[in-house]
């Protein structure tokens, strides 16, 4: 006889219809209407609101800019990562509170924290415009801003997977005759790289939707430092409710079908490592 296992929680039956309720509730519901929304506008208001120059604009630079950070984060979120988790050094733990500063620091205050030192007269902006480099009221600034929201998501994300690497398996290929470059290749990429994806794509579809920060370093010049969800702001208040719900649905769509390929990715890595 199938002895019953036993559980905290409530069903199984019970648990996943809660699930798909809040589910449906918090998240499809509110994407099916903005769906709706748009779709009773007509096809053509659509595309007139969804395909305008501005859009467009904001579309290249959104996305750019949220690919831009969301690489520079991959690459030193890693090192973050490795470092306080590998290492143990004076300041360590104030470094780690500091990761999570985005987190809590309101958007506001971060971009006026941002565009006040990379501002022409800013500490960092003063030097760098003597090289020839303006940040502020650029689109260097917009992926500057979306860097510094996304670190927290690659770092925090990576961290307990590190933590559960064991080093012996390091120093196993060391003995076998790796180089510390096959090592990295052959045994810490492989580990890590789901949790790092994931990360990167945290840090992505955060940056997509970042507001408050990218509003004070960027300028907001229409077709140059314009963001998409600055435009659906601007149309919503100059009641453009077709414009601003047209681009709403194809930020919507683009961040999907890069989030699924990102999963599709993450799934055959993992795959991948199994058979390994």
């Amino acid at each position: 006889m199938l002895r019953r296992r036993h559980s905290v929680l409530p069903g199984f039956g019970l648990t996943l219809g809660f699930s798909v309720f809040y589910l449906s509730l918090v998240v499809l519901l509110p994407l099916l209407a903005l769906v709706l929304k748009s779709a009773s506008f007509g096809w053509a208001a659509f595309r007139v609101a969804a395909v305008a120059p501005r859009a467009i604009a904001a579309y290249r630079l959104s996305f750019g800019a949220a690919a831009a950070g969301a690489a520079v984060n991959a690459v030193f979120g890693l090192l973050v990562a490795w470092v306080l988790v590998r290492y143990r050094f004076p300041g360590r733990r104030l470094i780690d509170a500091l990761v999570d500063l985005p987190f809590a620091l309101p958007t506001a205050v971060a971009g006026i924290a941002l565009t006040t030192l990379y501002a022409e007269t800013g500490w960092l902006g003063r030097p760098l415009s003597a090289m020839g480099l303006k940040v502020a009221f650029t689109p260097i600034g917009v992926g500057l801003a979306l860097t510094f929201i996304g670190l927290p998501f690659v770092v925090r994300t990576l961290q307990p997977v590190i933590e559960a690497l064991d080093p012996e398996v390091e120093e196993a290929a060391a003995s076998l005759g790796a180089g510390r470059p096959a090592t990295l290749a052959r045994v810490v990429l492989p580990a890590i790289a789901p949790a790092w994806l994931t990360g990167v794509a945290l840090a992505f579809a955060r940056a997509l939707g970042e507001y408050g920060s990218v509003v004070f370093i960027a300028g907001n010049m229409p077709m140059k430092t314009e963001i998409a969800p600055l435009v659906i702001m601007t149309k919503l208040e100059q009641y453009d409710y077709a414009g601003a719900t047209a681009v709403a649905v194809v930020m919507l769509l683009a961040s999907l079908l890069i989030l699924g390929g990102v999963n599709a990715l993450q799934a055959w890595t993992v795959r991948r490592a199994a058979v390994e």
